[in-house]
């Protein structure tokens, strides 16, 4: 049970360093899991499935990065949007009025369980939507001192009901990481919360010497061993189900993000699992359809049509960006992240319809680039102004504070101090989009081939003349060779011009995204040359 419940008299709870957090009209410490499902099922919004767990709809359906602001003086220091410090002591202000006249909840817990590099972390959320706290609780590790005792590094202030306006859609994410505070207001998304937390870790480990990194975990066994492998790529490029996937009953280890630091050691972050639900057949990912349907999971924008009935994932009628959030227990293959090896494979995930190989293998310097330029297709998770576009976005990670280039400087320093390898994975088509007849799809079946090959270390090599990486001539389990050298499709099919006119078209646009960046290692934009 809570230990504190409706009582408008307690002190409010510590935020980072000791500080108070903004009293309220009444607060509940660490409801329990069972509390949580209580109260989300008396949200109007949420309708119980026939999983005999809750759905719930929300008004804003994928993250909001139109709204997103870091709190600095010095606009210079991000790439992305700021606000000074002196606007968001005023919107503080606005919110903790709010708060003051507001029910609301705490959750605490451990970003990563890791001794050394796990962070303590405290959500403060309105009761009004409860599924956001029991959502975020299945992904913090659990704490270890009582609420009075617990002083968080990093706090999320989230009122999902409070309008902002004169910012994006009247949204704000406001993130002060010298404070260790976000303010999240007027989105009920629960990747607000998710991320608020993370974006701030982000912070955290690049002072540590460390990255940050919009990734996947999974150890694969061999003949040769143990396997790590790390999964990089935007939300909805296939991250999770290739995590998830098996090969040589592989384990997942983490499905989001990870810490790399010196030597290749990776440091875990959630959990739990926020996955996407989009054409989720237990046929393809039986793991994560498994965790799903269980009575603990929470749904949120899955399709389904009357309270207590069944949902719909392939039902995209109301959005694309269907989630559902469970412990990582619930998979029943999880590896604990403190019992793995160093980093062995990245794999860098890029949705393409083009000229890009089912896999290309990199060098050092090459690794950084496309870490970089973090290229891809947009899904429904970045929102409408990202879906179907082709995107560009560093490290495939766009919860980095503060400067890209950052990242990929980074990137490139840890691989020199560890040994691993680095692949290029094309997880959408070769030779057109889904219309085109001449195009082919690269499948589930056809990654985790690849990925089982990169682990057991039976592909042949050569190298490639246009883009200076290796691509495959031998590949055990993909046959068809147009897949791995996407030049061969072209020309079969009358469009050797077409190709070379890609060819061109990316190299000419890489050096210019990568020249943009005056920061960014020039070896790093020597290699796409």
């Amino acid at each position: 049970m809570s230990t504190l419940a409706e009582r408008p008299t307690a002190p409010p709870p510590m935020g980072p360093h000791g500080r108070r957090l903004p009293p309220a009209r009444s607060f509940r410490y660490n409801p329990s899991p069972e509390e949580l499902q209580a109260l989300t099922s008396q949200m109007p919004q949420a309708r119980r499935t026939s999983f005999a767990n809750y759905n719930v709809q929300t008004r804003v359906v994928s993250r909001s990065k139109e709204s997103t602001y870091l709190v600095t003086d010095d606009p210079a220091q991000t790439t992305g949007k700021a606000i000074s410090r002196a606007e968001a002591a005023r919107i503080g202000g606005l919110q903790d009025a709010y708060v003051a006249e507001t029910s609301m909840l705490v959750i605490d817990g451990y970003l990563g369980n890791d001794e050394e590099q796990r962070s303590r972390v405290r959500l403060y959320v309105e009761e009004a939507n409860a599924n956001i706290a029991g959502m975020q609780q299945q992904l913090y590790f659990p704490p270890d001192a009582p609420a009075d005792e617990w002083v968080p590094e990093l706090s999320l202030i989230y009122t999902p009901n409070l309008p902002m306006p004169g910012y994006p859609d009247d949204r704000l994410i406001s993130v002060d990481v010298e404070a260790g505070v976000t303010r999240v207001m007027n989105s009920d998304y629960f990747g607000e919360s998710k991320k608020g937390g993370l974006r701030m870790w982000n912070a955290l480990v690049y002072e540590r010497g460390g990255l940050a990194m919009h990734a996947g975990c999974k150890v694969v066994p061999t003949e040769g061993g143990e396997r790590t492998m790390l999964i990089i790529g935007l939300s909805g490029t296939g991250k999770t189900t290739t995590t998830f996937t098996r090969q040589n009953n592989s384990q997942p280890v983490q499905d989001d993000f990870i810490g790399l630091f010196e030597g290749g050691k990776v440091v875990g972050t959630e959990n739990g699992c926020f996955a996407k639900t989009f054409g989720l057949d237990p046929a393809h990912e039986p793991a994560i359809h498994g965790a799903v349907v269980k009575p603990d999971a929470y749904l949120e924008n899955v399709s389904q049509k009357e309270a207590d009935g069944p949902v719909d994932f392939f039902d995209t009628s109301y959005t694309k960006n269907g989630r559902a959030t469970f412990p990582m227990s619930s998979l029943g293959i999880w590896r604990d992240p403190r019992e793995i090896g160093p980093v062995n494979h990245l794999l860098i995930l890029n949705r393409n319809d083009n000229v890009i190989p089912a896999v290309a293998r990199l060098s050092r310097e090459q690794a950084a680039a496309y870490f970089m330029l973090g290229e891809t297709q947009g899904t429904s998770a970045g929102g409408a102004a990202e879906e179907g576009r082709a995107l560009r976005v560093p490290g495939t990670n766009p919860f980095y504070p503060y400067r890209d280039e950052q990242q990929a400087n980074r990137f490139l320093e840890l691989m020199a101090s560890s040994d691993f390898d680095v692949f290029l994975l094309n997880t959408g088509r070769v030779g057109g989009g889904e219309g085109d007849p001449s195009s082919k799809k690269v499948a589930i079946e056809h990654s985790g081939a690849i990925v089982k090959a990169i682990a057991e270390g039976t592909i042949q090599w050569e190298a490639d003349p246009d883009f200076g990486y290796l691509v495959a001539s031998l590949l055990p389990g993909v046959d068809d060779l147009e897949l791995l050298q996407p030049r061969l499709l072209y020309e079969r099919t009358g469009r050797a011009d077409e190709y070379r006119g890609w060819v061109e078209r990316l190299k000419h646009e890489r050096i210019e995204f990568l020249e943009g960046y005056s920061g960014l290692a020039p070896e790093i934009v020597a290699a796409v040359r």
